[in-house]
Protein backbone atom coordinates (compact mmCIF):
# COMPACT_ATOMS: atom_id res chain seq x y z
CA UNK A 1 0.00 0.00 0.00
CA UNK A 2 1.78 3.12 -1.26
CA UNK A 3 0.79 6.56 -0.02
CA UNK A 4 -1.18 8.57 -2.54
CA UNK A 5 -2.22 11.64 -0.50
CA UNK A 6 -0.28 14.86 -0.29
CA UNK A 7 0.43 16.81 2.88
CA UNK A 8 -2.36 19.36 2.41
CA UNK A 9 -4.89 16.63 1.61
CA UNK A 10 -3.93 14.77 4.78
CA UNK A 11 -4.24 17.92 6.89
CA UNK A 12 -7.68 18.71 5.46
CA UNK A 13 -8.88 15.15 6.05
CA UNK A 14 -7.64 15.34 9.64
CA UNK A 15 -9.48 18.64 10.16
CA UNK A 16 -12.67 17.13 8.71
CA UNK A 17 -12.33 14.13 11.03
CA UNK A 18 -11.85 16.32 14.11
CA UNK A 19 -14.87 18.39 13.13
CA UNK A 20 -17.18 15.45 12.36
CA UNK A 21 -16.10 13.29 15.30
CA UNK A 22 -16.07 16.13 17.82
CA UNK A 23 -18.88 17.98 19.55
CA UNK A 24 -19.24 20.27 16.50
CA UNK A 25 -20.52 17.46 14.27
CA UNK A 26 -23.79 18.18 12.51
CA UNK A 27 -26.73 16.35 14.07
CA UNK A 28 -29.76 15.23 12.11
CA UNK A 29 -33.09 13.71 13.08
CA UNK A 30 -32.35 10.54 11.10
CA UNK A 31 -30.02 8.19 12.96
CA UNK A 32 -28.62 6.77 9.71
CA UNK A 33 -27.40 10.23 8.71
CA UNK A 34 -25.58 10.65 12.04
CA UNK A 35 -23.96 7.24 11.61
CA UNK A 36 -22.91 8.14 8.07
CA UNK A 37 -21.23 11.33 9.32
CA UNK A 38 -19.41 9.37 12.02
CA UNK A 39 -18.28 6.74 9.49
CA UNK A 40 -16.94 9.39 7.11
CA UNK A 41 -15.16 11.02 10.04
CA UNK A 42 -13.44 7.77 11.05
CA UNK A 43 -12.48 6.99 7.45
CA UNK A 44 -11.05 10.50 7.03
CA UNK A 45 -9.07 10.12 10.25
CA UNK A 46 -7.61 6.79 9.17
CA UNK A 47 -6.74 8.11 5.71
CA UNK A 48 -5.05 11.18 7.18
CA UNK A 49 -2.72 8.99 9.24
CA UNK A 50 -2.13 6.34 6.58
CA UNK A 51 -1.74 8.76 3.68
CA UNK A 52 -3.67 6.40 1.43
CA UNK A 53 -7.15 6.72 -0.07
CA UNK A 54 -8.89 3.83 -1.82
CA UNK A 55 -10.92 6.21 -4.00
CA UNK A 56 -7.77 7.96 -5.22
CA UNK A 57 -6.35 4.53 -6.01
CA UNK A 58 -9.50 3.57 -7.92
CA UNK A 59 -9.31 6.73 -10.04
CA UNK A 60 -5.53 6.57 -10.47
CA UNK A 61 -4.92 9.87 -8.65
CA UNK A 62 -1.57 10.32 -6.94
CA UNK A 63 -0.95 13.70 -5.34
CA UNK A 64 1.65 12.62 -2.80
CA UNK A 65 4.22 15.09 -4.14
CA UNK A 66 1.90 18.10 -3.91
Amino acid sequence: MNQNLGKLDRILRFALAVWWLGPWAPQFGAEWANLLIAAVGWISLAESFLGWCWFHRLLGIDNKNQ
